[in-house]
Order: C-alpha cells, then sequence, then structure tokens
C-alpha cells in the first residue's frame, strides 16, 4: 500500500488491555531543524507548491521509532519475527491488481520527477500493468537493517545515510540531526463520556479526538437524536462538527509548542453554550475571521483485537497519495509530504480547504496537526465494545464520529454502520458534503432553505475500519 503509508511516514496508536489500563503513542512526524514559519512562500507572500512535492515536503519520519516503541513496550513476538513478513513481501513483491495500477498511473506525473521513484513504481515509464509483479529490492534491504538492528538502523545508520543524501541531492533540509533526534511520544488518550459508554482516542498533536469529543458532547444534549437522515439530524451533526472544527483549526498544535484549553473544550458545560447556539431551523454561518487546515486523505487504518481483549487502534499515513513523490534512492521508500499539514500560511487554505491559525505555524521540531483519530469504545459495564478509526484526511474525524452515532444513537449493526452514506462539514468552506446519493433531493432542498450550502462529492467520506 505504497500510496498511504510506509517507513516515511508517521501516526498514531490507541491502545486498550484485557485490564483496562490504556495508552496512546504519538508517533507523528517532526517539521525539520532548518524549517521556518513562512518557508513555503514565494517573494508575493503566496503558498507554493513545495509543502506538496518534492524534497522540501518532508517531515522527519516517526513510523520506524513509533512501531520499535509500541514492541518494545508491549510486543511478544520477536522484532524480527514481526518485521519479517515485510521483508518477504518486499522483496519477493506482489502482484498488482487494477486498482494499484491505476493507483500508480494517477500519480505517474509527480513520481516521474524523483529518478529512484521513476525506477521504483514506473518500470519502462508506465504503471506496471495489473497481474504483473512489483519488487522492492532496496526496501527489502532497508528493512533488513532495521530488523537486524532495530530504529537506530533507520535514524542512525546506512538508511539515515540515504535520506540526507537524498535531501541534499534533491534541495530538502532533514539533517542527520534531526534524525537522530526523533522520539516518539507516550501520552494519555482523550476520555469522552457518551450515552453511558467511554470512548478513548487520540489527543493533541492529532486534533480527532478533541474534536470528535466536541462535536459528541453537543450532541447528546439532543435525547434521542433525531431520525438518521432527517434534515433535523444533518443540521444538528453539521452544526456541531462547524463549532467543533472552528476550535480545531483555532486552539490545537503540538502540546510542546502550544498551550491549549483542553479542559474547556473537552467539557460539558462548554457543549452546552454551543449548543445553545444552534437554531433548530436555520444555519449559523462560520465566522469569517475562522481558519481552516488541510490534510492528505491517503492514509491507513488497522483495528486489531487479539483472543485476550487487548485491543489497539492504528493510524498512519505519509499524506497525499505517495507522499512528496521522492522516493529516497537505496533505500526504496517514499517521504511523506506531512510539511503541508502546517499552516504554511495562516488564515489561508491549504490543499484540501482547511484553514489553520498560529497554533499549527511551522516551528523547527514541532508536530504538525493531524486529523487522525483511531478509537476505541467501551460499554457501561467496562466491556470492550468498537476499535474503530480511518484514513480520509479531515472526514477521518467526522467519519468516526458518526459511526460511533450510527452505533449507540441509531443503534444500527456494525457493519450498517460504516456502509450507510456520511456527511462531512469541516467549518471551512462552510458546506455540508454528502456522498452520492446519500441525502434525499427533499433533504438537500431543506438543508438549502434554512441556509446550508450542500454539495454531493465524488467517491467516500473516510474508509472505516473497525471491530465489534
Amino acid at each position: 500500500h505504497p500510496e498511504a503509508g510506509n517507513l516515511g511516514g508517521g501516526g498514531f496508536m490507541v491502545m486498550r488491555f484485557a485490564d483496562g489500563r490504556t495508552n496512546a503513542l504519538d508517533y507523528r512526524e517532526t517539521a525539520p531543524g532548518p524549517a521556518s514559519r513562512d518557508m513555503y512562500l514565494d517573494a508575493q507572500g503566496k503558498l507554493t507548491d513545495q509543502s506538496l512535492t518534492g524534497h522540501l515536503a518532508a517531515g522527519v519520519p516517526g513510523s520506524v521509532a513509533g512501531l520499535a516503541e509500541a514492541h518494545r513496550r508491549h510486543g511478544k513476538l520477536t522484532w524480527t519475527q514481526v518485521v519479517a513478513p515485510a521483508i518477504r513481501l518486499a522483496r519477493d513483491g506482489f502482484v498488482v491488481d487494477e486498482f494499484r495500477s491505476r493507483s500508480i498511473g494517477g500519480s505517474a506525473d509527480r513520481l516521474r520527477r524523483f529518478p529512484a521513484s521513476r525506477a521504483q513504481f514506473l518500470p519502462g515509464g508506465n504503471p506496471p500493468r495489473p497481474g504483473t509483479t512489483l519488487q522492492q529490492p532496496d526496501l527489502a534491504v532497508t528493512l533488513q537493517a532495521i530488523a537486524d538492528s532495530g530504529p537506530r538502523a533507520f535514524y542512525q545508520g546506512r538508511t539515515a545515510d540515504l535520506i540526507v543524501t537524498e535531501m541534499e541531492q534533491g534541495g530538502g533540509i532533514i539533517t542527520k540531526a534531526d534524525l537522530a533526534a526523533y522520539r516518539p511520544v507516550w501520552r494519555d488518550p482523550i476520555v469522552i463520556k457518551y450515552r453511558g459508554h467511554t470512548i478513548y482516542s487520540m489527543p493533541p498533536s492529532s486534533s480527532g479526538g478533541v474534536t470528535m469529543a466536541e462535536a459528541l458532547n453537543i450532541l447528546e444534549g439532543y435525547d434521542p437524536l433525531p431520525e438518521f437522515g432527517s434534515v433535523a439530524y444533518v443540521h444538528l451533526l453539521a452544526e456541531a462538527l462547524r463549532r467543533a472544527f472552528v476550535d480545531r483549526n483555532q486552539y490545537l498544535g503540538d502540546p510542546a509548542f502550544v498551550s491549549m484549553p483542553l479542559d474547556r473544550l473537552l467539557s460539558k458545560k462548554y457543549a452546552a453554550e454551543l449548543r445553545a447556539q444552534i437554531q433548530p431551523d436555520r444555519a449559523t454561518p462560520t465566522p469569517a475571521f475562522v481558519s481552516s487546515a488541510r490534510e492528505g486523505e491517503n492514509t491507513t487504518h488497522y483495528s486489531v483485537v487479539d483472543a485476550a481483549g487487548n485491543a489497539a487502534s492504528v493510524t498512519t499515513t505519509i499524506n497525499s497519495s505517495y507522499g512528496s513523490a521522492v522516493t529516497v534512492t537505496g533505500a526504496g521508500f517514499l517521504l511523506n509530504n506531512e510539511m503541508d499539514d502546517f499552516a504554511a500560511a495562516p488564515g489561508k487554505p491549504n490543499q484540501y480547504g482547511l484553514v489553520q491559525g498560529e497554533a499549527n505555524a511551522i516551528q523547527p521540531g514541532k508536530r504538525m496537526l493531524s486529523a487522525m483519530t483511531p478509537s476505541i469504545v467501551v460499554d457501561p459495564s467496562g466491556r470492550l465494545k468498537m476499535v474503530l478509526g480511518s484514513p480520509g484526511g479531515p472526514t477521518i474525524i467526522t467519519s468516526v464520529t458518526q459511526v460511533i452515532l450510527n452505533v449507540l444513537d441509531h443503534h444500527m449493526a456494525l457493519s450498517d454502520a460504516v456502509a450507510v452514506t456520511r456527511i462531512h462539514h469541516q467549518a471551512l468552506p462552510d458546506v455540508i458534503n454528502y456522498e452520492r446519493g446519500g441525502l434525499l433531493p427533499v433533504v438537500v432542498a431543506a438543508l438549502k432553505a434554512m441556509g446550508h450550502q450542500a454539495d454531493e462529492r465524488s467517491g467516500f467520506s473516510g474508509d472505516i475500519a473497525a471491530i465489534e
């Protein structure tokens, strides 16, 4: 799945153990030491595309350190056993299906700009045809070194040298010191109480848990919620999400750099204040001063529960499809373009229309804000109920929130809760996006009459992976 997550990215993990203990691991990428606030602005103060494609777009990768740290604290198999299947897959290859061939073809123009990416993904200058085998020998060597020597091989060994050489040749700024200094961070999960259930989700530098908590706290005051798919339900959901994203974009960032009013944002009292602003028959436009944010939708999520009831919810990414499009020469993996998740120009929209404020401005060593929302739900008796998460950029938050609502409020089976169509609202742009055929024409007309803008989107909102 090279387009959406590999050694060159980062992620988040929320864990709950059979005895009730919980923790969260932040292995989000960081800004390189030479990074600066306005590094992606041209002489006229306009954003360039350097935060999206090329060497300058890459943050310091966290995946290897994060997964190794999770294994160090909680692993049962040996590290060599854990890495071995990935080595075999890279060395022996896998059969390219039609989807993967189309995926590579869709990013071919970006990939062919960089020699190692062109050689790896465009043999003969074209995407691999369905039915052919894609082998990644350089990646196999990199993985073998990680299996033999742990994360040190990546952050201080030959792989680190290859990353720095790639940076120097392509105009990037990640240094050996940046790689050697990278550390994952253990954090306490965000704890959300909703309808008697307890939800554990990711805290900042992910915005997912806080934003979802704020939306759920607002909606908890409507008991029961209106019927699924009704005008009233979509209106209330959009208004709750709007308010949660306003605060997300204004206040949230890396806790090592930003002081955030989390107690207030997570409080039921504050949710009641926001709920009181919602009119039952009228949309409330997003304030003009609010910022927005963007985040790539090409992310990977997996939910795991073992026989003992230990659960892990894991989301990882390189941001956009194929990240920065730069493959590290000799190492075989793509680098992320996570620097685009910063507010490269605070107050201006990024590639996904999200507008963010100073809390997420670029600073050396800082983690860029994320929307990843790996989550675990426990029922009122303390039993594990759901493990879920999703790819999808900002739609991750709204997708995970809606699946939880579908199960707990609308009493759907999990398969139905995941399969039904979803909406998305992120404050700015001030629009309800709904999946194709997801809202009846009469519902759309009624929402527009209330002052909402409602647009049908192609594709899906999120791609939930859940266990019940």
